[in-house]
This record gives C-alpha cells, structure tokens and sequence, in this order.
C-alpha cells in the first residue's frame, strides 16, 4: 500500500481563515483571502506582526482552527486504498504539539494516530506523496509532491497543484489506477 503523507495548517486545517479572523478583530479590517494573493498574514499586518506571533503561539490556537472542506471525507475515501500519515511542521510553533494532537483525534478519528509526525523539515518524511502547501516543503520532499492551494502560495510554479480535496482525491485515485495497471501489464508479460 503506498503512502500519502499529508500537511495540517492549510491543507486539512484553515490556519489563514483563523488568523484573518482574529486579526480583523483586532485590528478592525475586513480583509478576506482574496486580499492575500501570495501574501501570508503576517505579511498583511507588518505593524502587528509581534501580536499574531503571539496569538499563533496560545497554546490553544491550534484547536480552534476549521477544517478545510472535504478534507475529512476525501481522506477517508483515499485511505482505503493508501497508508495516510499527517506530517504538520509543529516546530515551528512548538507550544502546538499538543492542541494539533486534540485536533486531529476530533476531526480525523478515523486515521491511526500513530502515524502523526510532528517535524520541521518533511525531507525526513518517508511517503510516496506529500500533500502540502508550502514550496519548500515540497522541494525537499523526495516523492511526488501535491501543491495545496492557499493565498501565500498561488503565484508559484508547480507541476501537479489542486485547488482543493476533491482534486487532490481525484488526482490519486488516478495514480492508484494508474499503478493498478501497470502492475496487471507487468503481470501479464512475465
């Protein structure tokens, strides 16, 4: 069985929508995705960005956070056919560990828990793919990487990209056919 190895923030967790959310707040703007084309947050609110740092870094921020739609029925339907491993970068933000963990056992009940990874750098992820919104997540992954759309990473190049869950299921289900068929065209000619 091949392995998916997937990202948290962005990916199955809106971490852009929380942090829209509160900073609008507190700042009194109404700002929206659309205003962040390849822009982070931070980037957004430069004058603010100690109080998001400091917000990001509750020990509970990471519990409130939405899920992306279609994240949990997608992966659902995909892990009866691959190995799913969620691989979140929680060192960057060190105080998460424990409110990703709550999160995930909430929204993803049916994944093995023991195949969370929480790291830094995901070259150290042993998948086949990697479903990530983050370029350089992606460039050292050493399998084939699935560029998640989110504002900040829009205007990069990637070769394989999806908008959202329904792509990225769509895309492996054709890499599974795919392998299905060769190994029946190798089988055939042995």
């Amino acid at each position: 069985m091949k392995r998916i190895a997937v990202d948290m923030d962005e990916v199955l967790a809106d971490f852009t929508g929380k942090c829209l959310e509160v900073m609008n707040a507190y700042v009194g703007t109404s700002f929206t995705k659309d205003d962040l084309y390849g822009k982070t947050v931070n980037e957004l609110y430069p004058d603010h960005s100690d109080f998001l740092v400091e917000v990001v870094q509750a020990p509970d921020f990471f519990r409130r956070l939405d899920v992306i739609e279609e994240s949990q029925s997608s992966l659902k339907r995909l892990s009866e056919h691959y190995e799913i491993v969620i691989a979140t970068a929680a060192m960057d933000v060190p105080t998460s560990f424990q409110a990703k963990y709550d999160w995930l056992l909430e929204h993803f009940d049916f994944l093995d828990p023991r195949l969370f990874i929480f790291c830094g750098d995901k070259k150290v992820v042993q998948a086949d793919y990697l479903v990530d919104d983050n370029i350089y997540q992606l460039n050292a992954f050493t399998g084939r990487g699935i560029m998640f759309d989110a504002p900040h990473n829009l205007p990069n190049d990637y070769d394989v990209r999806a908008s959202n869950w329904l792509e990225v299921e769509a895309y492996l289900m054709k890499e599974l056919d795919s392998s299905t068929a060769s190994k029946s065209d190798t089988n055939r000619t042995v």
